[in-house]
């Protein structure tokens, strides 16, 4: 077992799309969309974490290489009374690609929107029988040498 060997590969633009959703009850959509959630926003809570996980996602995928991330971007948005969506982009000039960084950044803003939410989540036995994170996908890859 060993990391992918890219010292003979030459650095060029990468750059990566991911998304993903989270089911919510309508009642926590709601009280996200009147700005009533006791722990603060979820959506700015879970954009600087999205961005701190791109960030780190060598510490936590053993054999991922540490890049040089140029840009990191975290969109949320509710996109019904169910659902709230995540967008990412990772951008850098690297020797590898930054696919697994937006996957992560998606993943732990999700996370992150679960966590600040959870206590309107949970059922009367402190079960979670509607929240869901689901469909988190790269979306889009570029590769662009000579940029």
């Amino acid at each position: 077992m060993s990391m992918v060997d890219v010292t003979a590969k030459p650095e060029v633009y990468r750059e990566a799309k991911a998304k993903g959703t989270i089911k919510l009850k309508p009642e926590t959509i709601r009280l996200i969309g009147e700005g009533k959630v006791e722990k603060g926003d979820p959506f700015q809570v879970a954009k600087v974490a999205g961005i701190l996980a791109a960030k780190n996602t060598s510490s936590l995928i053993p054999l991922c290489h540490p890049l040089p991330l140029t840009s990191v971007e975290v969109k949320l948005q509710i996109v019904d009374d169910s659902t709230v969506e995540v967008d990412t982009t990772v951008k850098t000039r690297a020797q590898t690609g930054v696919e697994m960084e937006a996957l992560v950044a998606a993943t732990v803003a999700l996370l992150t929107v679960w966590d600040m939410t959870k206590q309107y989540e949970k059922d009367r036995l402190g079960q979670y029988p509607h929240t869901v994170i689901q469909d988190i996908r790269v979306v889009r890859k570029v590769k662009e040498e000579g940029r």
